[in-house]
This record gives C-alpha cells, sequence and structure tokens, in this order.
C-alpha cells in the first residue's frame, strides 16, 4: 500500500496550520503590538519557510513515486524531508521564544538540522529520478 496519499492529505492539513499562523501574525501586527522587531522577525521567517517548504513537499511527494525507490525508502526519505520541514520552520519559532540577538539558541540548532534533513531528501530524490527507468514527464 502506498503511504503517499496520506502524506499528501497531511501535508495539506499542515497548510492549514501556516495559513492559521498568518492570520495569528496579522493580528498581532495590527491590533496589540505584541512582537518585539526581534520576534516579528523569526514569527515571518518561520512562517514563510513553512508555507513554501509544505509547498514543496507536495511536489517532492509525487515525484518520489517516479523513482525506482522500494516503497520503505519512499516513505522514510518522505518522512525524512516532512521532518526537515518541522525542524527547519520549527527553529524559527523557537528561536523567537527562547534566542537571543546575535546568539545561538536550540533553535538555531533545529533550524540547521532541519536544513540537513531537507537536503539528504532532496538529494536523494533527485538521485532517485536520475536512476528511474521512468521519465519524469510521463
Amino acid at each position: 500500500m502506498r503511504s503517499t496519499p496520506r502524506l499528501v492529505a497531511f501535508t495539506l492539513f499542515a497548510l492549514v496550520t501556516v495559513e492559521a499562523g498568518g492570520w495569528s501574525l496579522l493580528g498581532l501586527l495590527t491590533s496589540e503590538d505584541r512582537l518585539t522587531p526581534f520576534q516579528e522577525q523569526f514569527f515571518r521567517a518561520g512562517h514563510a519557510h513553512a508555507g513554501v517548504l509544505l509547498i514543496l513537499a507536495l511536489v517532492y511527494l509525487i515525484l518520489i513515486e517516479r523513482t525506482d525507490w522500494k516503497s520503505g525508502a519512499r516513505l522514510g526519505l518522505s518522512l525524512t524531508l516532512l521532518g526537515g520541514i518541522l525542524l527547519q520552520s520549527g527553529g524559527f519559532f523557537v528561536h523567537m521564544l527562547v534566542g537571543e540577538e546575535e546568539r545561538a539558541s536550540a533553535g538555531t540548532w533545529m533550524t540547521r538540522s532541519g536544513a540537513l534533513l531537507l537536503a539528504i531528501a532532496l538529494v536523494s530524490l533527485g538521485v532517485g529520478l536520475l536512476r528511474s527507468r521512468e521519465e519524469v514527464s510521463r
């Protein structure tokens, strides 16, 4: 059984949370102004990364099915990508909450770890597509 439809559904539901985050940010910026410039910067970065990377995930989940990777590898790589998205975008939010200007925090570590997982998943997809017997343009 392919796990891709479930992961696509999960990704679509996660995009709704990004939408809610945008609503929240807009409320904070236009009413009570409870965010410092430092917090606003990292809220925006986390929000933007989450949205863009989840759209990337939808494309990734379509393309991973066109590789010759076995289903377990496809699932593992897809989860690696989604984990990377959570870590990278979530790291900005963690840094917003616990970080200080010009100093690394747990959020910095999370964001960098997420970037590494994203790179592993994306390079693996590229290799899988190059090795695939199936045309990507199908």
